[in-house]
């Protein structure tokens, strides 16, 4: 189902002294129209049906609505139009249309100019997601190549048992890319060995997965983690960006379904962020598994904000 956009969550701080130069995103983001100029587009999948699917911790349907909340009083600091695309909602546990649904108003969005930040919402996300570039690229784009890069501490290519759930997307997209006769370029960055079976490890490697483990990251290997991700994207004509939460340690980031005993460290995430973003070859970003019921003071709500405040800033700044 898809909701209109409810801009009564868009409210916070008004500087009016400051002028221009202080005004926050509430005060900027409108709703989006046919007719709206390219901007950067907020669009929400209520969703944890993948989740619960997965046996994981349900409350990600509830992760669009806080996440705006935290989203609200960030500066506005690009020029870009800022607006609200509304959200696609899973109803009576019915995954699949919802992701054909939030793939179709993907697709729309691109096909208008817009970037689409897609906030979750379980990593079931990424399939939804994957439907909509799909489908922009070979309406618009056809002989070119994609490349997938995801910040998470599983590599989800779990088989679907029967239906796919937040753990299986990637392999379901690698099906997709097999049955259209398309190649299959997926880069996990920040995989914890805690989190994933070895039959998952020989699957990425059957599926000719990239793999840099969560240990890998660590300073004095910062800039060969950042030279193995441009070798990525160098190979690749578009980015789709994904962004599980849980690939943070659980000290920074508990709400999510499965908190990471180890993670990557933030402050070495972000100039990863940035060596992806600055390819200028990222058209689609979402953010994954963000579960308000186990926030602490909206610490995590504020984390994932400044995720996507640096991605808005790296994509329209």
């Amino acid at each position: 189902m898809l909701q209109l956009a409810d801009m009564r969550l868009w409210s916070g701080r008004v500087d009016s002294e400051d002028g221009k130069a202080g005004r926050r995103w509430h005060q900027d983001i409108v709703p989006l129209h046919l007719d709206s100029p390219p901007g950067f587009a907020i669009l929400g999948f209520a969703s944890d049906e993948g989740v619960r699917r997965n046996k994981g911790r349900v409350g990600a349907a509830k992760g669009p609505r806080i996440l705006r909340l935290a989203l609200a009083n960030l500066p506005k600091t690009f020029g870009a139009p800022l607006y609200d695309a509304g959200n696609v909602r899973v109803e009576k546990e019915d995954l699949e249309s919802a992701q054909a649904m939030l793939g179709a108003r993907i697709t729309e969005l691109m096909s208008s100019g817009h970037f689409p930040m897609v906030l979750g919402g379980g990593h079931e996300i990424a399939f939804g997601s994957y439907q909509g570039i799909a489908r922009w690229m070979r309406e618009q784009h056809r002989d070119s190549t994609l490349g997938i890069i995801n910040f998470d501490a599983h590599l989800d290519i779990r088989l679907p048992a029967p239906k796919g759930s937040s753990g299986t997307p990637f392999y379901q997209i690698a099906e997709q890319c097999d049955v259209n006769g398309r190649p299959f370029h997926y880069l996990c960055v920040g995989a914890a060995a805690t989190a994933n079976t070895p039959a998952l490890y020989h699957r990425a490697e059957e599926l000719g997965v990239q793999v840099i483990s969560d240990r890998e990251i660590v300073p004095w290997r910062l800039e060969l983690v950042q030279k193995q991700i441009e070798d990525f994207i160098d190979r690749v004509d578009f980015v789709y960006l994904t962004i599980d939460l849980d690939v943070f340690p659980a000290a920074v980031m508990p709400a999510v379904s499965a908190p990471a005993g180890r993670g990557v460290a933030f402050e070495l995430f972000e100039p990863l962020l940035d060596t992806v973003l600055e390819s200028k070859k990222v058209c689609l970003a979402d953010i994954a598994e963000f579960n308000p019921y186990f926030d602490i003071e909206d610490h995590a709500a504020r984390t994932a904000a400044r995720v996507i405040f640096q991605i808005a800033n790296g994509i329209k700044g």
